[in-house]
């Protein structure tokens, strides 16, 4: 299963959650402010991504989309 996450980067208050829930290590925080003045989450390595959703349960300003789609190939 692959997975994609969008996080919200004005919502974001880089609290680290998602971070240290991502059992694949895929989100990071970036050096970069948003408009209110926090660091943020980002997706970097996002191709490690399973769509396990951990990081939108943990974020508590809901600021984590995850979507999942299955590869799995069919058997002949």
């Amino acid at each position: 299963m692959k997975g994609k996450i969008v996080i919200d980067k004005q919502m974001c208050k880089g609290c680290k959650y998602c971070v240290m829930s991502c059992p694949k290590g895929v989100i990071v925080i970036k050096e970069q402010f948003n408009e209110r003045g926090y660091f943020t989450a980002h997706p970097e390595h996002m191709g490690k991504c399973t769509g396990c959703a951990l990081c939108a349960q943990m974020c508590p300003e809901l600021a984590i989309e995850v979507w999942a789609e299955n590869n799995r190939k069919k058997k002949a």
